[in-house]
């Protein structure tokens, strides 16, 4: 897909759930319907069938997202899916999260932990992030059980890997 066709998403988007007042809520539920199709394969072959007519693969979207998600985020993915640009998907919720961000002079700090963080322990790390980064933060908290242990942080172009099993290889380098 275009950076063109891209950035118009991403401002139909923007623009939509802003004029709505559910700017946070959609931006958040977006990130979360392409998680849960990048960790489905069966999903995302669907969705990215062009051989399905486009009816069909907005009708999964709905069924997935009916009384999960507010109905601007399903329409949305439902939009973008039927058009044909599921491949997408990832690059323009990246792009929305970044421009809610930016937005409100935060910066998205997308962090992979291999078990699911309380309130209180993703306030404590958005507070380390601000010092680590000197940017208020935005958390996208994915959990991934390939990080074993400890987190992963990508904050813009910066990557603060505190996983154990990049201890466990630093240490076996010095070895």
């Amino acid at each position: 897909m275009s950076t063109t066709t891209v950035d118009a998403f991403v401002e139909s988007i923007f623009s939509l759930a802003e004029a709505e007042g559910v700017l946070a809520q959609v931006e958040s539920e977006f990130s979360s319907v392409v998680r849960a199709i990048d960790t489905s394969d069966d999903l995302r072959s669907k969705l990215n069938d062009e051989l399905l007519p486009s009816d069909v693969r907005q009708q999964i979207v709905e069924k997935l997202l009916e009384g999960k998600a507010h109905r601007l985020t399903t329409q949305l993915v439902a939009l973008v899916i039927g058009a044909g640009h599921a491949r997408s998907l990832r690059t323009i919720a990246e792009r929305v999260s970044s421009k809610v961000a930016h937005g409100s002079n935060r910066e998205v700090a997308e962090v992979r932990s291999a078990v699911a963080l309380s309130e209180d322990q993703q306030r404590r790390l958005a507070e380390a992030l601000k010092k680590a980064t000197g940017s208020e933060v935005n958390l996208k908290v994915i959990v991934d059980p390939s990080v074993v242990g400890g987190l992963v942080a990508t904050v813009g172009d910066k990557v603060i890997d505190g996983s154990v099993r990049n201890r466990l290889d630093q240490l076996k380098s010095r070895l």
